[in-house]
């Protein structure tokens, strides 16, 4: 087990009819001035944006709001709302949304708070020395950027998508309502349950032994969440399911199940590239492509774990003569699940052909100057490799 590191300061707030508390909470940390931060007219429509004006306005406090947030959120907008910071004097960002909104409410805060373009701290990797207060109102489970040190923005100008870590991009407080994610689609459903597995497998799935607590807790989360993965799908306003996808995400994705391993995430990095290169294809779309095919380039590094999860999460018998059996069923009962949730497992259905997978190995690898940490560095070559498996 590696030495490491856990700071979770995020304040949580979970469970039903927590958006009175959004204004006093605020109030109560000194802040006044807020700016709400979301993605499209979806919390108009169904009412949680007034809720939230009016917690506010109980509370005294003055806000401005920024809406238009997209998938894979673009830089132009965390500018946008910096400008508005400044004009407007704000001292407290508010994201009402998923992790698009969260990512650029974070942006927005370390931007403002250290006097940097964030793009160019992501790209030369500047690490904050403060950043803004956030809190979020969770809306979809998935990225986890409710308590994560996490953020990705993408910037269409040089056709690329990025992440950024630093415990400065923890929330403040988060306010998780598992009823707001009732009118999230089957599709984006789908896809927050892809993602909120895949931050956890890409913790698991690393060379370091001898993390069996972090281990159990690992698979204890990928166990709950495929368990009401349909529930959560066929009866979108199952309270107990959405919750244990709610709560999962933000225990997946706040560094919990990978304590004491390294973390590689070279699927991860892949997929945002196909993102930020493909702007309709969605997240967790791209992991339920690519993690399976990586699974199968790097199963020989490591038969024993993906044996074992095999064994504690699909629920395949050991064959303990031929381990590599049951990983590479395990590897298939996981592809299978992914496509029983309707998700992708193939880069043609993400209408991307093979044409592409050079300039995507290209993007990944910075053109070869960069290695990917897993089992084995992945240089462009290996990331080829993984693609055409993929395709």
């Amino acid at each position: 087990m590696l030495n490491f590191e856990f700071y979770s300061p995020t304040k949580i707030y979970f469970g039903k009819e927590l958006e009175e508390k959004i204004g006093p909470v605020i109030q109560d940390y000194g802040y006044g001035n807020v700016l709400i931060v979301y993605g499209g007219g979806s919390i108009k429509r169904n009412g949680l944006l007034g809720k939230v004006e009016d917690s506010l306005k109980k509370s005294g406090l003055s806000y401005t709001e920024l809406g238009g947030v997209e998938p894979n959120p673009k830089i132009d907008k965390v500018y946008e709302g910096m400008e508005i910071v400044r004009e407007k004097k704000i001292d407290f960002l508010l994201a009402v949304g998923g992790g698009s909104v969260i990512d650029t409410c974070k942006s927005i805060s370390i931007g403002i708070a250290n006097n940097i373009d964030p793009w160019v701290m992501i790209e030369k990797n500047i690490m904050p020395e403060k950043a803004m207060p956030v809190g979020t109102v969770l809306t979809i489970a998935a990225a986890g950027s409710e308590t994560s040190n996490s953020h990705v923005i993408s910037n269409p100008a040089v056709n690329s998508k990025r992440g950024f870590n630093h415990d400065l991009l923890r929330p403040l407080v988060s306010f998780l309502n598992p009823e707001n994610t009732y009118s999230v689609d089957r599709y984006q459903t789908a896809c927050g349950i892809v993602d909120i597995m895949m931050h956890t497998f890409e913790r698991y799935f690393t060379p370091e032994k001898n993390c069996e607590p972090t281990d159990r807790i690992a698979e204890a989360v990928l166990i709950a969440v495929k368990e009401v993965a349909h529930d959560a799908l066929e009866q979108p306003d199952n309270y107990e399911a959405r919750a244990t996808l709610m709560w999962s995400g933000s225990l997946s994705h706040n560094a919990l199940t990978g304590l004491g391993r390294a973390g590689g995430w070279a699927p991860h990095k892949l997929s945002l590239d196909i993102g930020g290169a493909f702007d309709h294809v969605a997240h967790g779309a791209a992991l339920s492509v690519i993690f399976p095919s990586y699974c199968r380039y790097v199963m020989q590094y490591d038969i024993q774990r993906f044996a074992r999860i095999a064994t504690r999460l699909w629920g395949i018998e050991t064959d303990f003569e031929h381990p590599e059996k049951t990983a590479k069923l395990g590897i298939d009962a996981c592809e299978a699940f992914f496509h029983s949730l309707g998700m992708p497992t193939r880069l043609s259905e993400l209408r991307i052909g093979a044409e592409n997978i050079e300039m995507l190995a290209s993007m990944t690898t910075r053109d070869d100057t960069i290695t990917l940490s897993s089992y084995i560095p992945l240089h462009k070559k290996e990331l080829m490799e993984i693609l055409e498996l993929a395709k």
